[in-house]
This record gives C-alpha cells, structure tokens and sequence, in this order.
C-alpha cells in the first residue's frame, strides 16, 4: 500500500524531537529537559474562564478570524506593547495555536518551489511547513561564534531569484539568541532589497533576561511586509489550549482568514474566551514564571560549562540552552541517546535543528530547579566515561 501515501508525507522528516520524547516516554526515572513547553499549570484565572465560557454556550463555531472581542484584544496588545498598529477586524486572525498560525502564513505566501529563509539552527517545523506549502527551506547560519546570530554575508548568499519570503525567531528556539534592533534592522535592509516577506515569530517575547523585544514590524519599511506570530502557549502555559495568532495588513490577512476556514473551520470557542482572560487579567503568573526561569538559567549554565567538553553560552532569552559537546567527537543524535540510556536525562539533538546545530544538544530549563541539578549530575558521570 506505500504507493498510495504521497509523496508529501514520505518525505516529511521525522522531528528529532520527537524520536526521544517517545523513547522517554517508555522509560522509567527520566529527567525530561527534551519538551519545550512550561511545566506550569496553566494560571486559574483562565482555566476559570473556560469553564465560565462552556456555561456560558461558547461551544459553537466562530468566525474563522476568531471571535472580535478577542482580536480587538490581541489589536489592544500589540499596540500597547508591541508598537504594532492593526484594525482588529481585517488585520488580526486567531489560530489553533502559533504553529497553526505560520502554516497558514506560509500557504497564503508561497508558491510551488518559492524558497523560504529560515534561521539554522531554527525551530525543525519552519522546514515542514514551508514544504508542505510546496515551497523549498533554506537555512540561514547562526553561528555560535557569532552568539547564534545571523551571519549576514552569508544570508546575502541565500538569497535567490525564487526566494520569497524570511522567517525570523527572536527569542530564538533552540538558542535562547535574541536578535537586538541593529541585527532586526540588518534584516530588515536584506527583506527591503530582494522585496522579501517577512514571518517574525515572537512567541517567547515574555522571556527576555536581557535588553526589551522589538517586534520586526516596527522598523522603518516593514509594517507592510511583515507578519507577526505570537501565541498563548508558552506565556501563560497553555500548551494543550492551542492558541495563536497572526497579524499584519489586510491584503494578506484576508487571505490567511481563508485558509483558516478552510483548514481548521475555526479556533475553538471556549479556549478564545480564556485567551481574552489572559490578556485582560493579572499578569502577575507570566512575572513569576519569568523570574522562575531566570534562576533555573544561572543554574543550568553554570553547570553546564563545569562539565569537562561542554561549552554553553547564555541564553538571552526562551527557557532553552544550547551546549556544544564536539570535544566528544560524536553526533549529536548518538550523544543524546546515549545521555538518555546511561544517564535517564532527555535532551534534544543540535542537529535537528539545521545543519549548523551538529555538536551541540538543546536542554529545556522547563523544569524545577531539583531536576536540573540532578540532570547534570547524571550527565556529567555519564559523559567522565566518554572522555
């Protein structure tokens, strides 16, 4: 029967990630540091709220853009915070999650064999998305050497006649990189010059240790080319609410409107009336979870750089780190199952996030301070006897 699966799905990639969640998951005394997702609970006050809403009737379908209370909301957001101006009912679109929302990005943006920049190492699921909208991915390097910023000589490199469009990620998954206005405006000049639309994915703008996030659309020239991505999940821990959204100008958010109807029908109703709790309540859990994450960073690092072979530079923003291990001299795919067999400690391997993340090895400090110290314990014995 394999002649009847597509060529598209056989030839989709199995995410990295993935492989070892499924192998933890069939495993005992397994510290997870592999899962990118807060180990919070969701706060109550939006957990409340969807109960309100079932009560309430929010079980039906909405308008494919998401329910107007909540985009006048998310419009209310990006204007205070973001610097970001949208009319909330033609410029902002509610999706099933912010993954959802750069899927329908790309569909309305790219043709068939339209190439797409994406940062490298970078979040695994830009490269699927961007095929299954028929387009053809293309990493841009971020060095280590360069704090996993973008090596713009070699972006300007990337650069073709069939590229269409640029991701960018800022706090950047799997680096922890933020990207500062000089390096956004550097961007923002290669976006100008070859008429590139940019995808900016803000997802983890609330988890920023150093400097203050600026959202690409602000830059002088790219509010009309630029589509901004957040979400609710990893703000305020909702990770199973599946929520995002998507803004920028109505030419193309008409279009990404469509899609959704046509894709997802709509966001669910119940989880868009906990969403406007999130945004319209205390933030007072996303603070605490900030400063929560902060410790667990000094921790990780700290012990990350006192284990023989193992460099890892700080992060500046996000809840990952990601550590070059090359001294062992081998795949990063190998170290980390070895790490999860002889250490019971799930990491992620570098290279499941570009070429240009071999050697290294992606650690979510979503996780309490305990485990973590007791994660490194295990991964320092483990690797004394690869040394």
């Amino acid at each position: 029967m394999r002649d009847h699966i597509s060529e598209r799905s056989r030839s989709m990639p199995v995410s990295g990630i993935r492989v070892i969640f499924e192998m933890a998951q069939k495993m005992k005394d397994v510290i997870r540091l592999e899962v990118g997702e807060p180990d919070f609970d969701t706060p109550k006050h939006i957990k409340e709220a969807a109960v309100k809403a079932l009560d309430e009737g929010y079980t039906h379908y909405t308008s494919s853009a998401g329910l107007m209370e909540l985009r006048e909301a998310i419009a209310e957001k990006l204007k205070r915070e973001n610097g970001i101006s949208v009319d909330p009912e033609s410029e902002v679109v509610v999706t099933v999650g912010a993954s959802s929302a750069i899927n329908l990005c790309l569909l309305t943006v790219v043709n068939p064999g339209e190439e797409v920049l994406i940062p490298d190492p970078g979040w695994p699921q830009y490269q699927g998305q961007i095929r299954l909208a028929g387009g053809v991915p293309v990493g841009y390097p971020t060095p280590e050497a360069m704090g996993f910023k973008p090596d713009f000589n070699a972006l300007e490199r990337k650069v073709t006649e069939k590229t269409k469009a640029m991701i960018i990620n800022s706090p950047n998954n799997p680096t922890g990189a933020v990207l500062a206005k000089d390096d956004l405006e550097k961007l923002a000049r290669v976006a100008e010059r070859h008429d590139l639309i940019v995808i900016s994915d803000e997802v983890y703008e609330k988890f920023l240790y150093e400097g203050s996030h600026v959202s690409f659309a602000t830059l002088p020239g790219m509010e009309d080319r630029t589509l901004t991505v957040n979400g609710f999940s990893k703000t305020y821990a909702m990770t199973g609410w599946r929520l995002g959204y998507v803004a920028g100008r109505e030419e193309f958010l008409s279009q990404i409107a469509k899609m959704n109807l046509h894709v997802n029908s709509c966001p669910p109703a119940m989880t868009q009336r906990a969403a406007l709790a999130a945004l319209q309540g205390s933030q007072k859990p996303v603070e605490e979870m900030f400063q929560e994450y902060k410790k667990r960073r000094d921790v990780i690092v700290k012990g990350l750089n006192e284990i023989k072979g193992v460099k890892c530079l700080n992060p500046g923003g996000a809840f990952y780190v990601f550590p070059n291990l090359s001294a062992y001299k081998r795949p990063s795919m190998e170290l980390t199952k070895y790490l999860i067999e002889k250490a019971r400690v799930a990491t992620v391997p570098g290279v499941s996030f570009g070429e240009q993340g071999e050697g290294h090895l992606r650690l979510s400090y979503a996780n309490s301070i305990e485990n973590i110290v007791e994660a490194l314990r295990r991964m320092s014995e483990a690797l004394k006897k690869l040394s």
